[in-house]
């Protein structure tokens, strides 16, 4: 899972949740819809957090260049 399936899900629950409005009797749409969209955002959050803990600081101490 990464940033694009963060987003994926928070814009497929976002139409669910306004755009569509069909009846379903077994199934509420816009609950699924907000469901959808919190995950969206708890994964894109996870991945930044993973992407920014990747990525290297500052410059090397690599003694042996001098």
């Amino acid at each position: 899972m990464g940033i694009g399936t963060g987003i994926a899900l928070f814009v497929i629950g976002a139409i669910l949740a306004f755009a569509l409005n069909v009846e379903v009797t077994w199934l509420d749409l816009n609950l699924v819809g907000y469901i959808l969209m919190g995950a969206g955002v708890v994964v894109f959050i996870i991945s930044l957090i993973l992407v920014a803990r990747r990525r290297p600081r500052g410059v090397p101490t690599d003694d042996t260049r001098l």
